[in-house]
C-alpha cells in the first residue's frame, strides 16, 4: 500500500483520484473555510474526530502522553 498527496481544487483532486490504479480504501480531506464562515462550525466534535483517528496512532504501553511528558526530556536523554 502506498500513500498520496493529491493537492487542487475540488474537481482536479477527484480527477487525480479516479485516474489512481488499485483501490483506494481511506481518505483524510483538509477542508479550508470560506471567508466569513463562523469559527465555530465544527463538522464534528473534537473528540469524535480523535476518535476516527484512533486506529492510526501509535499507543505503547506503560509510556506518558501528557504534553507535560512529551515535551520535557526524560532522564535518559
Amino acid at each position: 500500500m502506498s500513500a498520496r498527496v493529491l493537492k487542487g481544487s475540488k474537481q482536479e483532486i477527484a480527477q487525480q483520484l479516479a485516474s489512481l490504479e488499485g483501490e483506494v480504501r481511506e481518505a483524510i480531506v483538509f477542508i479550508e473555510r470560506a471567508p466569513g464562515a463562523s469559527a465555530n462550525q465544527s463538522p464534528a466534535d473534537t473528540a469524535d474526530l480523535f476518535q476516527e483517528m484512533e486506529p492510526y496512532m501509535v499507543n505503547v504501553g506503560n509510556v506518558d502522553y501528557s504534553r507535560e511528558a512529551i515535551y520535557s526530556k526524560s532522564p535518559v536523554e
